[in-house]
């Protein structure tokens, strides 16, 4: 698989790698050999990009990518996040911490869980609006010193936090929620920062958190405690208006003679050699067909057509609950 840089410090990932959030947190329905498995057939279809985060579970993701790294971990690039604060016991306390002394422990921790001596990739998850980010940042720097991790990034910052935390110490990537129904760093800034700095920029949730597979029919067919059910894209009247426009990107993919997820993930990672995707799945088909979309090429009238069936602001709904939208672009 063909990769791309992140940054200008010397990071190189394939140009879509596999997130893995799901396996252990927010989406019900999973199996940890599956997702072994899961992991194990990425990295044999050539994936070497892997996104976790110490809140995911909390910890259980990690412990899991530890236990499929085991005898593999030099054909990994190995990318962890921080500051959704989690207690001693492994408790999600419902705030972001960006303090130099939680930080230490929060690394720490995540070497331990995934069994590894550095991270190859770390991301303050969100930023705290009480901490400097400077000040973070500057903790950040001495673990790279230190060789506990070796490139730093951040996730769903605003344009301000991004070049703070770049003039401390270089960012190799920004991460965020980027598809044809979320398109907000081409409005917000984000995306232009990011190449004015030379950043990359690492896109979540590139299938709009399943939905543009086209899979997703009915609310009911999400688990009854599938965070999804209580996001606003996944409900009443969003969720229809939504699901006419994934009906309209799924004729465009039959056409084309590709699955709808894979002309989605197309979309994105036609969208500039600096950005690369990290779809989320835990069960090897979906992996598959996923990776099949680094092979679809897409013609300026594909472009064109996704534009006018998506364009810019066409998803019904915020991407997450109001809770969730104010932890993002601080």
């Amino acid at each position: 698989m063909r990769q791309r840089a992140l940054g200008s410090q010397g990071l190189r990932v394939t140009v879509q790698g596999l997130g893995c959030m799901g396996m252990s947190f927010a989406y019900t329905g999973g199996d940890d050999e599956e997702s072994l498995a899961t992991i194990r057939r990425a990295l044999d279809l050539g994936v070497n990009f892997l996104d976790t985060a110490d809140v995911y579970g909390p910890w259980t993701n990690e412990r899991l990518i530890g236990r499929a790294l085991a005898g593999r971990r030099d054909e990994v690039v190995l990318a962890s996040k921080f500051g959704n604060e989690v207690d001693e016991e492994g408790n999600l306390v419902g705030r972001v911490n960006g303090r130099p002394e939680y930080l230490r422990t929060a690394v720490d921790g995540s070497l331990r869980r995934l069994g590894v001596d550095h991270i190859d990739l770390y991301y303050q998850h969100r930023v705290d609006p009480e901490v400097p980010v400077a000040e973070t940042w500057g903790a950040l720097s001495d673990l790279v010193r230190e060789g506990k991790v070796r490139y730093l990034g951040i996730s769903e910052a605003a344009p301000e936090s991004i070049r703070e935390a770049h003039a401390t110490h270089p960012v190799s990537a920004v991460q965020t929620e980027y598809s044809l129904f979320s398109r907000d760093p081409e409005d917000n800034g984000v995306l232009d920062t990011c190449r004015e700095l030379g950043i990359g920029f690492v896109a979540y949730s590139p299938l709009g958190r399943g939905f543009l597979s086209g899979r997703i029919r009915s609310v009911e067919d999400l688990p009854a405690d599938d965070y999804r059910r209580g996001t606003p894209r996944f409900r009443g009247e969003n969720f229809r208006r939504n699901l006419d426009v994934v009906d309209r990107v799924h004729e465009l993919a039959g056409r084309k003679g590709v699955s709808a997820s894979q002309l989605a993930l197309a979309w994105v990672q036609a969208r500039g050699e600096d950005i690369v995707t990290i779809p989320g799945t835990k069960r090897r088909e979906h992996l598959e067909e996923n990776v099949g979309a680094t092979d679809v090429a897409l013609t300026e009238e594909d472009l064109e057509s996704i534009e006018r069936v998506a364009p810019r602001g066409v998803a019904a709904g915020e991407r997450y609950d109001e809770r969730g939208m104010r932890s993002v672009h601080v």
